[in-house]
């Protein structure tokens, strides 16, 4: 329970907010780095341009991640509705053959009595 609202806490929801925050600090991180391993070969800036330059290589490497984690997910939506369509009919096939054994079995009982 939260003590704000006692409301029950949902711990997946908790640990999938969790881990979307780590995921945005870590790609924050690696813009950061890459983004200043790009303005290190532009030695001819100045150190307002290089922040600047250093912000936009930073905000466009998020976006461009986020991006890349929202097509993932939309994969993975698919999938997950594929293969579960799959399970579906295989168990429907399943259940088919296995009441047309008990059947058959039910038939040759009868026949052989």
């Amino acid at each position: 329970m939260t003590a704000m609202d006692e409301r029950p806490l949902d711990a997946g929801a908790f640990l999938n907010e969790i881990e979307g925050h780590l995921l945005i600090a870590a790609a924050r991180t690696e813009g950061r780095t890459a983004a200043a391993r790009f303005t290190t070969r532009l030695d001819w800036l100045t150190d307002a341009q290089r922040a600047e330059v250093e912000r936009y290589f930073e905000a466009e490497y998020l976006a461009l991640a986020r991006a890349s984690w929202r097509r993932t997910a939309e994969r993975g939506r698919r999938l997950r509705a594929e293969y579960e369509e799959t399970y579906r009919r295989l168990r429907q096939r399943l259940v088919a053959g296995c009441l047309l054994g008990c059947a058959l079995l039910v038939a040759l009982a009868l026949v052989g009595v």
